[in-house]
């Protein structure tokens, strides 16, 4: 990573879950750190806490303010504080559409339970009440649908004989502590990762007609289907002493890859070997990845190798 993912925490309390992430964020290989901290209710415990650390903080009561103007309000806030990432700690409060999309895929929170077991409130009474052996915690992507976003990470909690929800809130808060500051790490860490990456560009490189995954030369690359297919797009991670993780894909040629290069190097690179055939490096080990771009660049670059039966499916799906 060029440098540490900032990130603001909301909380509604005291703040102990923010803390966690805060502590956490001081470890020497922390991949991130925290920029803010803000809460609805101005009396909230962990604020104070977070000025004592020198993070900057900001309330803003929702009392008296419709739903979608209080989200509103704490999402300028929010980029006000030049965070790139935001952990809901303890925020009690549902938040709307809006500010979800403001921040999709860059928003977590975590909620004590194993979802999808017990979304909402009451989460241990309802595990105690329903005789489960195991409670714990859940670290999700956060979505409009309450406790419903993609799981990061969970961790269980034995239930002991006798347990109360009182103690049993205590056992599963400890697990929280240590599950929130890993999944945010590896949250914000997964742009830089090459197996992410990988992973990624196969699910959208497979969902092309017969296109299928054939390894070439040590790198995972992905061919259009039947035994004369070839190739249309490859991963790069790093080769021949290049600094990025790019995807390779086939230009029109080097007039189109030499324009590309010069205009944005920020995204482009000629690769080593591949260059000289016309191919492209995408730069996807860097921020703001627009994945909907690189979709259209592999179809484009399918397109220049499949047959044209394949080619006369996917013009016939569109047209649907």
């Amino acid at each position: 990573m060029p440098d540490k993912a900032r990130v603001a925490v909301l909380i509604s309390g005291s703040g102990t879950n923010m803390a966690a992430l805060l502590y956490a964020s001081r470890l020497p290989d922390a991949p991130y750190e925290i920029v803010a901290v803000g809460s609805n209710d101005p009396e909230a415990g962990g604020l104070k806490l977070a000025e004592a650390e020198g993070i900057a903080t900001f309330a803003i009561p929702h009392r008296g303010m419709e739903r979608t103007a209080h989200d509103a309000a704490m999402a300028d806030a929010i980029r006000a504080s030049g965070a790139d990432y935001v952990a809901l700690a303890g925020y009690m409060r549902v938040v709307g559409a809006e500010f979800v999309g403001a921040f999709e895929g860059r928003m977590l929170n975590i909620h004590p339970s194993l979802l999808p077991k017990y979304q909402g409130l009451h989460t241990h009474e309802r595990a105690l009440a329903g005789g489960d052996a195991k409670a714990g915690c859940t670290v999700h992507l956060v979505t409009a649908e309450l406790d419903d976003g993609p799981i990061l990470g969970q961790s269980e909690v034995v239930v002991l004989p006798g347990d109360t929800p009182a103690t049993l809130a205590a056992r599963v808060l400890i697990a929280e502590h240590q599950l929130y500051a890993r999944c945010l790490a590896e949250l914000v860490t997964r742009p830089y990762r090459t197996d992410w990456l990988v992973e990624r560009v196969r699910a959208l490189a497979l969902a092309l007609p017969e296109a299928e995954e054939r390894e070439s030369h040590g790198a995972p690359g992905w061919r259009s289907g039947g035994k004369s297919g070839k190739f249309f797009a490859y991963v790069s991670d790093r080769h021949h002493g290049e600094e990025h993780v790019g995807l390779l894909l086939k230009t029109s040629g080097q007039d189109e890859l030499l324009s590309l290069c010069e205009q944005q190097p920020d995204i482009y690179y000629k690769p080593a070997y591949y260059g000289a055939s016309g191919w492209v490096g995408l730069i996807l080990n860097r921020p703001g990845v627009d994945w909907d771009h690189v979709g259209e660049w592999l179809q484009r670059s399918w397109r220049s190798v499949a047959p044209k039966r394949l080619t006369a499916l996917l013009d016939a799906a569109d047209e649907f």
